[in-house]
Parts: C-alpha cells; sequence; structure tokens
C-alpha cells in the first residue's frame, strides 16, 4: 500500500484493479491537494445556517454578485459529445444488473449513481467502479443465478454519466493521512483515473453530475479538482462536464454564478426537486411559516416551486447548457390496471408540463417509463434541445422563491405515510439497499428526507392535522412505533434502529444536516483490521 494510505475494510480479489496503488495515490493527491478548502467551505455552511437561523442573514441573491447575474455576454462551454441531446436520462444505483438495464434502456444518458440511490456499503462503492469500468469498455454482463437469465450491453448502449457522492460525505474506510477521505473526490477520481480517456476514446468523455452543492465557491472547488485532473493525466481542460443539481435552496439564488465557475466545465443545471423540497424546509427551519402541507401536496405547481423552475430554464438557457427536469419516480404496478394506468398517466402529464415549460430533457427512474417520456418529448421538442427558448419574460423575485402559499393541508394519513417511507427508506438503506421501491415508486434518500424534516417540522411547531390532533413529538413516536410493525424486507433490528434515529430527530432541537451522514456508521458494522 502506498504511504499515507490506509484501507480499513479488506479487498476483494476482483477489487485489487480498481484499488490500485497507481489509482489510490491519485486518489491521495486530489485529497491531500483539495480537502484543505472543502472542509473549509463545509464550515462555511455550518455558520451560514446557524446566521439564518438567528436572524442575521436572510436568504436572497447575493449583491457582491450581481455584476455576473448581469453580464448577459458570458455563456457556458458547447456541448460535449453524447450530451447535445439528453431528452431522457435514467437515473440508478452502480449495481451490475441495473448498470446493464439502464444502459439498454434506450434512454439518451444514464446517470450511475454514487449518492442518493445507492447505500454506500463498502462493497457497493468499489463495486459500483468496476462495474462502470466494464461498461465503458463494453465488457459487463451478468447472470442471475435464481432466474438463469443472462444480461449483455446492447450495440448503442445510453451515455454515462456519473454521480459522486456530495462535498458533506465522507468516505470512512478510506484514510489518507489519518483523516477520511472526502466521498465525492474518493469516487471522482477513482472513476476519472481509470475510465476518463478510455471513454475519450470512444468518442465521449468524463461526465459528471454535482449534488447538493450549496454555493459558488462549492462549484468553484469542482471546477478546481476538474482543472487539476485533466492536468495530471495530461488531458485537455475543458473535457470534463458536470451538470449541477440544484436541489438546495441556497444554489437557486446562485445560478449563475454556479455556471459561471464551471462554465468551461458546465453541462447545465437539474431541477432535483425532491431535495429541493427538503433543503426548502430544513434551512428555514428556525420559521414556522417553513411547515408545509402533507408531502403529496408539495407539487410542482405550489408558488415556490413553480418559480424555481421558470428560472432555472431561463438561467440555463442565457448562458446556453441544459436545463433538466425532474425525476418521475413511478414503476409500473403490475397486475393492477387501473393503477398502472394512474400511474402512468401521471408520469405523461410531469413530462408533458417540463417539455412546454422548455426543459431539455427529463429524468425517469425505472426502464419502462423511458418510452413514456420520449415519446411526450420527441412529439413536443423537435431539434436536439431548447436552447434557443430564452423564457426572456421571466421575473422570479426572492419572495417568489420563498412563497410558502401552498395549498393543502396536514392530516392523519400524512403523518403516516411520512413515518413510513422515512422507516421503510432508513431500514433498507442501513441494509445495503439505498434504491427502495415503496408504494410504487422507486425512492431514494430525498423522499426520506422530506419525510424527515416535516415530522420534525410538524411537531416543532405543534401543527395540526385536519381532524384537529396536535402533532406533538409523542404523536410521531407513537406513529412511529405503529409503521414499524409493517415494514417489510427488512430486519427487525434495522426497523427498531431506524424508529431509534427518527425519533431521535423529530425530538431534537433541529433536524440533522443528512441522514445519509447520520446512519453511515450502521454500514459495515463488521470493519476488518487495516491492511
Amino acid at each position: 500500500m502506498t504511504a499515507g494510505i490506509e484501507i480499513l475494510n479488506n479487498v476483494a480479489p476482483q477489487h485489487k484493479a480498481i484499488l490500485s496503488n497507481d489509482a489510490l495515490e491519485f486518489v491521495a493527491k486530489i485529497h491531500r491537494t483539495f480537502n484543505k478548502a472543502r472542509k473549509h467551505l463545509l464550515q462555511e455552511r455550518q455558520q451560514r445556517q446557524k446566521d439564518l437561523d438567528e436572524g442575521r442573514i436572510r436568504l436572497d441573491f447575493r449583491p457582491e454578485t450581481q455584476h455576473i447575474r448581469q453580464n448577459k455576454s458570458w455563456i457556458c462551454a458547447p456541448p460535449a459529445p453524447g450530451l447535445r441531446d439528453r431528452r431522457v436520462e435514467i437515473t440508478g444505483p452502480t449495481e451490475r444488473k441495473m448498470v446493464i438495464n439502464a444502459l439498454n434502456s434506450g434512454s439518451k444518458t444514464f446517470m450511475a449513481d454514487f449518492e442518493d440511490s445507492n447505500s454506500p456499503t463498502w462493497h457497493n462503492m468499489v463495486d459500483g467502479q468496476l462495474n462502470l469500468h466494464d461498461a465503458i469498455r463494453r465488457q459487463i454482463d451478468f447472470t442471475d443465478e435464481k432466474s438463469g437469465k443472462s444480461y449483455k450491453l446492447s450495440p448503442n448502449p445510453a451515455v454515462l454519466i456519473v454521480r459522486p457522492r456530495g462535498w458533506h460525505l465522507d468516505e470512512t474506510r478510506v484514510l489518507i493521512d489519518g483523516e477520511p477521505v472526502s466521498g465525492g473526490l474518493f469516487d471522482f477520481a477513482l472513476y476519472f483515473y481509470h475510465n476518463a480517456k478510455e471513454y475519450i476514446n470512444r468518442g465521449f468523455g468524463p461526465y459528471f453530475y454535482l449534488p447538493k452543492m450549496e454555493s459558488y465557491l462549492e462549484a468553484r472547488l469542482w471546477n478546481d479538482v476538474f482543472n487539476f485532473a485533466q492536468d495530471s493525466l495530461d488531458i485537455p481542460r475543458g473535457t470534463i462536464r458536470g451538470t449541477v443539481l440544484i436541489e438546495t435552496i441556497f444554489a437557486v439564488f446562485e445560478m449563475d454564478e454556479i455556471l459561471y465557475e464551471l462554465r468551461n466545465h458546465s453541462s447545465g443545471l437539474n431541477c432535483g426537486r425532491w431535495d429541493y423540497i427538503f433543503s426548502f424546509i430544513k434551512a428555514q427551519r428556525a420559521n414556522k411559516s417553513s411547515v408545509l402541507p402533507n408531502r403529496s401536496d408539495v407539487t410542482m405547481s405550489v408558488p415556490f416551486m413553480d418559480a424555481y423552475v421558470r428560472l432555472l430554464i431561463q438561467t440555463c438557457h442565457g448562458r446556453q447548457v441544459a436545463a433538466m427536469g425532474g425525476m418521475s419516480a413511478q414503476i409500473p404496478i403490475k397486475n393492477d390496471t387501473k393503477a398502472n394506468d394512474a400511474a402512468m398517466s401521471k408520469v405523461k402529464n410531469d413530462k408533458l408540463r417540463e417539455v412546454t415549460a422548455g426543459h431539455d430533457g427529463t429524468w425517469v427512474a425505472h426502464p419502462a417509463l423511458v418510452k413514456i417520456a420520449l415519446d411526450i418529448f420527441n412529439d413536443k421538442m423537435l431539434g436536439p434541445n431548447q436552447y434557443h427558448i430564452r423564457r426572456e419574460e421571466v421575473q422570479v423575485s426572492a419572495a417568489d422563491l420563498l412563497n410558502t402559499n401552498v395549498p393543502g393541508e396536514i392530516t392523519d394519513a400524512g403523518v403516516h405515510e411520512n413515518a413510513s417511507a422515512a422507516l421503510a427508506y432508513c431500514s433498507a438503506w442501513i441494509s445495503g439497499n439505498g434504491c427502495v421501491p415503496i408504494n410504487n415508486l422507486m425512492e431514494d434518500a430525498a423522499t426520506a428526507e422530506i419525510a424527515r424534516v416535516q415530522l420534525w417540522s410538524w411537531a416543532k411547531y405543534s401543527a395540526k392535522t385536519n381532524s384537529g390532533k396536535v402533532v406533538s413529538a409523542a404523536f410521531v413516536d407513537q406513529v412511529l412505533k405503529e409503521e414499524g410493525k409493517h415494514i417489510k424486507g427488512a430486519s427487525e433490528t434495522n426497523v427498531n434502529k431506524s424508529i431509534e434515529y427518527l425519533s431521535n430527530q423529530v425530538n431534537s432541537k433541529w433536524p440533522s444536516d443528512f441522514l445519509t451522514s447520520d446512519l453511515i456508521s450502521l454500514l459495515d458494522s463488521g470493519r476488518k483490521s487495516a491492511l
């Protein structure tokens, strides 16, 4: 092992090439160069939240970067090979069979996810890298041991985009000079080291989705990482592309600035809408007006979500990059034609709303939805994208982005649904599964996060249901215990751990930042000694 690098879990024989000395040295080089800046930015996040809680600042556009927003002359780099037309993107974890199915789905691109739809067990993280390595070289296959069915790559697979973990997550099983490496830098560096040149030679390039961004300075750090990585491997600067997920309330006020920082590497912005709702509530946790009705009532048509979408499209198209729509999480409902038809109708309406608004593409979570989304976009979007639709008439203010006038109500059923969804997801996540079917939706961490902070906010501010019941922490605890009896597919131990975790959250002064940070200690409990 290279000096200063420790791996705290055993490395399976098939993973040794991924975790080669040269690859780990590249990870360490990036870590040593950028981890100090990353940690400083994470401290800045904490301070900004504290200032917001205590009323010293308010959410608004930054006056010091007004010149960047107002200067209409700068644009981002042109689309990289394979990214000009992104009308349908499928997303999912990096499990081998799922990678093959996603690449074969008929979508334009596949976002291979090391983040919210992935439970970061050691096996999942390293095996995912192996699967992407094999997929790029078109040597990936899989045989299901139970059914005997074989899976192979089609002749024209989707273009691969990789989502590493966000800045806040550590890869705790890898230490560099005694400290955990950044999860995002670990994911990025391994993938880039092994695959960048190979994928360029195949006519594409190293493309990424960048999650959980909270400021333009965080985008600047990614841009610095991109330049350093490209220089290190003698790849021309500007080869990498990164699409930023706008999934925090802080980032929505800095979209122009984020694009500006990444302008030589940007491939646009994406409406990470479920995490955005989570962030909307969490960031404004000290403000009672952030209490929202049932999760099902917070749709894309409510004022603050509509403003967010309109501003994102206008911002992206003004800078000549993609404005990607959000996730449709529906999955086919077998043996119930009526329910399935209703679910697919929701998908169609959602995609029609997006393409009509001016989005350049959209996300789906299941291969069966690809054709539905493609049909809508093919009918309404005749060119490869809609960059020409500038939406110059759009005027969105800070007040619009913070408008909490959301029609709806809190119901007893809504409390139970949030408790059930959060429990089901957390229980699956600590069991090693981050992509979980719940009530005929393929859910990732974002759904559990909305459910968690809604339960907290309802209890914190003693919200009342439409039946007049006060949602106290004690009431939520009772509901968690009731719903815990009905969770399927997870051990009783993991369900009980999830109940304890969510109860602690609801009874805390403030909700914690991310459940994925909180629950990581429950993964890989059988850790091996350092190699």
